[in-house]
């Protein structure tokens, strides 16, 4: 009979840090999905996410069954305490710095600071399509791994697979905001970057959800069927 290894010895450097950014990247997520995805036991994984708990960087959100069918779920999301973690503690001085500038520029200057706030996601995004023909959902792919790359803790999923291709739409999901806190100010900075999205890839997108609204991920529709 197949019994779990009961683990004594000292969980490897790193995996705690592992099973957080999951959680970031990936979060509303289970105990399961993150065993699947990092290859640790449900008891691994279960102690990792009662220690992130207590340290206040995640926490259980309780998702209803579908059509109220069985019990509902436990899936863990990231804090605000660690979305404040993982952004540095640069947030003060920065404020300090836009507010002054705004001051001086009022709000052209304001929209001038937020578009120059993703300069650098347009440029590795235009670098990477250079010289290339893409359809919408592997500009789509591009675009989501600069975010990546760029620490928006970013990846993409496909809704409504079987549905008409009309109805079909990627959404790109980002866990995490560098800019942390300047967005919950100014919502402009949000505006901007939606406003970037739909530019880059061609087509009108949609905001569902921020984090600087209360959300767990910030997360925009691509509609893909759309001519």
């Amino acid at each position: 009979m197949y019994s779990e290894p009961h683990e004594t010895a000292a969980p490897a450097p790193g995996t705690r840090e592992r099973v957080l950014d999951r959680v970031l990247t990936r979060g509303p997520v289970s105990a399961a999905e993150v065993g699947r995805a990092l290859g640790l036991t449900p008891a691994a994984v279960r102690r990792h996410l009662d220690a992130l708990e207590d340290e206040g960087l995640v926490a259980v959100k309780t998702v209803s069954a579908a059509r109220g069918a069985g019990r509902p779920s436990r899936r863990y999301v990231v804090t605000p305490q660690a979305q404040r973690r993982l952004g540095g503690d640069h947030l003060d001085v920065a404020l300090a710095s836009l507010e002054r500038l705004v001051e001086l520029g009022g709000e052209e200057e304001l929209r001038r600071q937020a578009r120059g706030a993703f300069a650098h996601v347009e440029d590795a995004y235009t670098a990477a399509v250079a010289g290339r023909t893409l359809e919408l959902a592997e500009r789509t792919r591009v675009l989501t791994q600069v975010l990546d790359e760029t620490g928006f803790a970013a990846s993409v999923r496909r809704v409504g697979a079987g549905l008409a291709p009309t109805l079909r739409a990627d959404q790109v999901c980002q866990g995490h905001c560098p800019l942390q806190g300047l967005p919950d100010r100014h919502p402009e900075f949000c505006e901007e970057e939606t406003a970037l999205f739909a530019r880059l890839l061609g087509v009108d997108v949609r905001r569902l959800s921020t984090l600087a609204s209360g959300g767990h991920v910030c997360t925009t529709h691509v509609p893909l069927g759309r001519p």
